[in-house]
């Protein structure tokens, strides 16, 4: 099973478990946000009922929450309280089959998790010692997991031939609707990998969060332009559009990166020790979008930054 299908897993059982404390000690979420969060689950698990955490010895409180200092004495105090006051299920049939249920899925839930640690350190031990991964996290915004994803998804950047490609595979293809001057508007296609095209998103988010990155100062720059600002709720409306530009640029640099590799590795000749993968370089990549960069440029032999959109 994969990580994508091990997280939609956990998710669901994150799912059951939201529903059964809902039914069986409801005013949680007043002291506990998330209730499957880990200290919430651990509560859970050892104190199952609201009936047991109501009178339950405050010392075993105390050790349940461990480190978690946001949890205070006051807050597990209250959380006694709301136990003891709670409207939660009182059939003592119903309730018995809840807390059964819980405890297999609280232990179905802690296996999940184990196995996508184990996956991610698997996918991160690769992509240390694959060239492609070695390009795909040079690049801001792209960690281990997510250049493991694309490496997984793409097989082969000789599957493309152009950027363009690889951004309809990906689902960030923009589709243009017109119909003479009443109707002008660009949507992305409904085409490419579901999980492709929610990785980019996440990939974006990421790169326009690190301030010292070209990413943020594109989004910073494009926002003002390109979206309606919203005077009751002080707020640029319509980001998305710059999301959408900001991933169709991260995938013409993989493209860029990742084919250049590939062209120099097939021209290689037979037991010749490869070169070191070219890498994004943030410097060229900032004279480029200020007009500076020329293709021509020499410096820097070992990174490599061409044929990327304004």
């Amino acid at each position: 099973m994969s990580s994508h299908e091990l997280i939609r897993e956990s998710t669901q059982r994150k799912n059951q478990l939201g529903a059964i404390c809902d039914e069986v000690f409801p005013e949680l979420t007043q002291v506990m946000k998330n209730p499957n969060l880990p200290t919430a689950l651990l509560f859970r698990e050892k104190f199952p009922t609201a009936q047991a955490l109501a009178t339950a010895n405050f010392s075993a409180l105390q050790q349940a929450r461990g480190s978690n200092r946001s949890l205070s004495d006051e807050k597990l105090l209250e959380l006694q309280r709301l136990a003891a006051q709670s409207i939660g299920t009182k059939d003592p049939i119903h309730l018995r089959s809840l807390v059964f249920e819980q405890k297999q899925l609280l232990e179905e839930l802690a296996l999940i998790q184990r196995h996508i640690e184990q996956i991610e350190h698997e996918m991160i031990q690769i992509v240390e010692h694959s060239r492609e991964g070695q390009i795909l996290v040079s690049i801001p915004g792209i960690g281990p997991i997510q250049a493991a994803m694309i490496i997984a998804t793409i097989g082969n950047i000789a599957n493309f031939s152009h950027a363009a490609q690889l951004k309809s595979y990906f689902g960030w293809a923009p589709a243009v609707s017109q119909s003479g001057s009443s109707l002008d508007r660009t949507r992305l296609s409904s085409r490419g990998v579901r999980m492709m095209k929610q990785t980019m998103y996440l990939v974006v988010w990421h790169g326009i969060r690190l301030k010292d990155c070209e990413w943020n100062r594109i989004y910073e720059r494009l926002v003002p332009i390109k979206c309606r600002y919203d005077e009751r709720t002080s707020r640029y409306i319509g980001r998305g559009k710059v999301i959408g530009r900001l991933a169709g640029q991260i995938i013409s640099v993989i493209f860029t990166l990742l084919k250049k590799d590939q062209e120099t590795l097939s021209h290689l000749p037979p037991n010749r020790e490869p070169p070191e993968p070219v890498l994004y370089d943030p410097e060229l990549h900032r004279k480029h979008c200020a007009g500076q960069y020329q293709a021509s440029t020499t410096h820097k032999p070992q990174k490599l930054l061409q044929l990327l959109p304004h």
